[in-house]
């Protein structure tokens, strides 16, 4: 049975929606309070000290891995449900419930960033690598000013999903609990989910329920993206027809959709090869299109992403209405 409640639950989302599209993150809130995903970090190192040990057999360190995901996910999940059996008993329980949603969502503070990146980028190749380095791991100096547009707009189009999509997806499912939880599995695979020495089996389980929790949201965003770009300036026929041919070439099982969705829309050419700890990998194009986009492109690509959102909140708009009619 689902936890959301089928009423209330498109209406709470909305509302979380609208609030981060509005407030975002605010800093002086956060410079008071440590954000959940702060708390959520704290609480997976603190695991991870007690749980890590490099010298043990890969089989044990899978273990441990795994009990660090069950715990941090469980709990993540079980503090979700105690604070909406509380907020429950509260009237208009649900708007606070929806106050804490909009803080796990992401859409004003991711288009903020990558907007900076195109500012940045205009003021200068220096600016634009440090601007881009604030939301890349890949090496900022090994960029040239085609690859900071790039890359600006690969993590436009994949933390749409991670951060916009998916845990609005699971807030639906689940209510708070699922949201909580979705954060907690995405937190802990940007912590310990790396195929390196040290993280390449304590992390396995990390990283594989992030990849199965991101599954049907990545989806769901390039489907969201090719609707949105029904519209001037974009193409959906394009967006699908990339999606068709490039999403599953992405060395990514996920973050391969919404790129390609992205990349046909507008009309880029995305990934390829990229340097990562000084090792260049030979990574696939996605797209046909231009492989420059300019800080200009950047903000075509903040455009469709608000394009995105502003289907996602017809979609629960029009849920809403149909439960309450």
């Amino acid at each position: 049975m689902l936890l959301a409640d089928p009423v209330t639950a498109p209406v709470t989302l909305l509302l979380a929606l609208v609030l981060d599209a509005l407030v975002g993150d605010p800093p002086w809130l956060w410079a008071r309070v440590p954000h959940p995903v702060v708390l959520l970090g704290r609480s997976i190192k603190a695991l991870e000290v007690r749980l890590h040990r490099p010298g043990l057999p890969p089989e044990a360190l899978r273990r441990r891995g795994a009990l660090l995901a069950l715990l941090v996910v469980g709990a993540a999940f079980g503090t979700g449900l105690l604070l909406h059996l509380l907020l429950a008993e509260l009237p208009f329980g649900w708007i606070g419930e929806a106050a804490l949603m909009a803080v796990l969502l992401a859409q004003g503070s991711l288009v903020a960033h990558v907007k900076a990146v195109a500012a940045g980028l205009e003021r200068g190749l220096a600016e634009g690598r440090s601007r881009v380095a604030m939301i890349v791991g890949r090496d900022p100096d090994s960029l040239d000013a085609p690859a900071v547009a790039r890359a600006a707009v690969e993590s436009l189009a994949e933390n749409l999903s991670d951060g916009v999509v998916a845990p609005a997806f699971w807030a639906l499912l689940l209510g708070l609990p699922g949201i909580l939880a979705y954060k907690a599995a995405n937190t802990l695979d940007s912590m310990v989910g790396y195929r390196n020495d040290r993280y390449l089996d304590f992390g396995r389980a990390s990283a594989r329920l992030d990849d199965a929790l991101n599954w049907p949201p990545a989806r769901l965003t390039a489907l969201l993206a090719v609707v949105a770009a029904i519209g001037p300036g974009t193409s959906a026929r394009d967006a699908l027809r990339t999606l068709r041919r490039d999403a599953r070439r992405h060395r990514s099982p996920n973050a391969g959709w919404p790129e390609a969705a992205f990349a046909g829309a507008l009309g880029f050419r995305l990934s390829g090869p990229r340097g990562y700890g000084g090792v260049v990998r030979d990574e696939p194009w996605v797209g046909k299109g231009t492989d420059d986009p300019g800080a200009a492109g950047i903000r075509r690509a903040a455009g469709l992403a608000w394009r995105v959102w502003g289907v996602m909140a017809a979609g629960l708009l029009a849920a809403a209405a149909l439960r309450l009619s």
